[in-house]
């Protein structure tokens, strides 16, 4: 078992690396970290380690309430875990790449911004990601995000409406990566398809409890939990210590090299707690934007797929149309979310699904701090563009499902919220336009480095995890 340090010992000690946090972001760098470096490293974490069993029998995943953590101008839910291995504990294990264009958002159609680095770059750290979490996938992908190597496992059985729709759009319809386990690993069962992603009863989703505790156990690795990060201290182009707070006592810890990765809400509060604020600090705020539909299908049943999102069509992605309006991407889902259909003998004659779009990291969307130095979320709202992309896709859904006997597609309503929160810390080319460079380190603060989904400088259709996990190895490695 990993060592939960106590706050007297880590004061009186130095370390060559300090992360704050534990999840994707975080444990992903500190796992390639310490194939390639001996050195003494602290991981503070402000929340507990809590168990796959605590989890199941507390029917939660931490015992702390992201709402306990941030105030905010407006009813939008921000949903992440503070907890040893952070979201790897409540995510839906749902892995699709972001697709090769998403990186070229500004040169290709004119709005957004580019990445500082391509997919190209970043498609053999896919792979390693892939290959620790064992990602299920359909080979047929390749065809429009490319790879290097197959799927570590193969894919999940599609329901009989995925199966109709890639056999009319082989090009564009393909089984939802996951790292839901398709096939039983030593640490892992086989997805059991109960819908209960968050809380996985069979333990089928890779997690830091069942996929990187190592990295925590490690020799050279210490953990304090409950500790809060509150300041960064710095002097020139250096970050020297930390300022955390643990059983409302505060304690300072010095390094060499810092690795933030708390989220996207709490790195950007730590830095501005720090007095590292800037033009793009806490800015850009975002995550995608869902809507729910309900399909009726005149005598094909659902229901009959291997895990709970079975299909993923990129119809309505990539193409001219993005200078316009957003991209969007459709789950088929494998689960009665709006409950089965009331008629005899045609209950399973639905088909949920959801459709998602890009957004834009928007200014007034930012993340501030309120008179007791908490993280402050302001928010306006979704883009025009994503907007856009939305009422576009809606209005061509019935082409696009033109292959399945569609009976009428019951508006669902917006979903509250993608629990993706991304934006706030992003990557450039210089600082005149980010935070952090395309290795993730601070313009200035040249021994600060940025992890997670707070770096992203644009807004995919598709679930960001994985890319947080691969820029973690692709940092991790050019840093050791």
């Amino acid at each position: 078992m990993f060592v939960d340090a106590r706050p007297e010992q880590i004061a009186t000690d130095h370390f060559d690396l300090i992360a704050i946090g534990s999840g994707f972001g975080s444990a992903f760098f500190l796992h390639e970290f310490v194939k390639r470096r001996n050195g003494r490293i602290l991981v503070l974490e402000w929340g507990q380690h809590n168990s796959h069993e605590w989890q199941l029998e507390h029917d939660i995943n931490s015992d702390i309430k992201p709402t306990d953590t941030y105030r905010s101008s407006s009813s939008k839910p921000w949903n992440y875990t503070i907890g040893l291995g952070g979201g790897t504990n409540c995510w839906f294990a749902q892995t699709p790449r972001l697709h090769p264009n998403d990186f070229k958002l500004k040169s290709l159609y004119g709005v957004g911004e580019d990445w500082p680095l391509y997919y190209d770059e970043l498609e053999p750290f896919y792979c390693e990601a892939e290959a620790i979490m064992s990602i299920s996938g359909d080979p047929d992908m390749a065809t429009v995000m490319p790879r290097s190597v197959p799927f570590p496992q193969p894919p999940h059985r599609m329901s009989t409406p995925d199966l109709m729709m890639k056999k009319a759009q082989p090009a564009t319809h393909f089984v939802m990566p996951t790292a839901r386990a398709r096939v039983a690993t030593e640490e892992r069962s086989s997805c059991c398809a109960s819908l209960r992603c968050r809380l996985c009863p069979a333990d089928a989703k890779f997690t830091a409890n069942n996929g990187l505790m190592h990295v925590f156990e490690h020799s050279d690795v210490l953990v304090c939990l409950g500790a809060e990060v509150r300041r960064l201290g710095h002097t020139g182009t250096s970050i020297r210590s930390v300022t955390f707070r643990r059983d409302g006592q505060e304690y300072v810890a010095t390094g060499d090299l810092f690795v933030l990765g708390a989220n996207g809400i709490q790195s950007a509060a730590i830095m501005l707690r720090s007095e590292l604020g800037g033009d793009f600090v806490g800015r850009g705020l975002h995550e995608s934007y869902g809507w729910n539909f309900e399909v009726y299908l005149d005598g094909i049943d659902n229901f009959d797929g291997s895990t709970i999102t079975t299909g993923l069509n990129f119809g309505f992605y990539d193409g001219p149309h993005r200078s316009q309006h957003a991209a969007a991407l459709i789950y088929f889902q494998n689960h009665w979310q709006h409950g089965l259909r009331p008629e005899k003998g045609r209950l399973r004659q639905t088909l949920p699904l959801f459709v998602v779009t890009e957004d834009l990291l928007e200014s007034e969307n930012f993340v501030s701090l309120d008179e007791n130095e908490t993280a402050y979320i302001n928010y306006r709202g979704r883009s025009d563009y994503a907007a856009k992309g939305m009422a576009q896709a809606r209005e061509n859904l019935p082409v696009l499902l033109a292959p399945l006997p569609v009976e009428r597609i019951i508006d669902r309503g917006a979903r509250p919220t993608e629990s993706h929160v991304q934006g706030t810390l992003r990557m450039g080319r210089d600082e005149s336009t980010s935070v952090v460079d395309r290795d993730m380190i601070h313009h200035k603060l040249r021994n600060l480095v940025v992890v997670g989904t707070s770096v992203f400088p644009s807004c995919s259709c598709a679930n960001p995890s994985l890319t947080a996990a691969a820029l973690s190895l692709r940092a991790a490695r050019g840093i050791a």
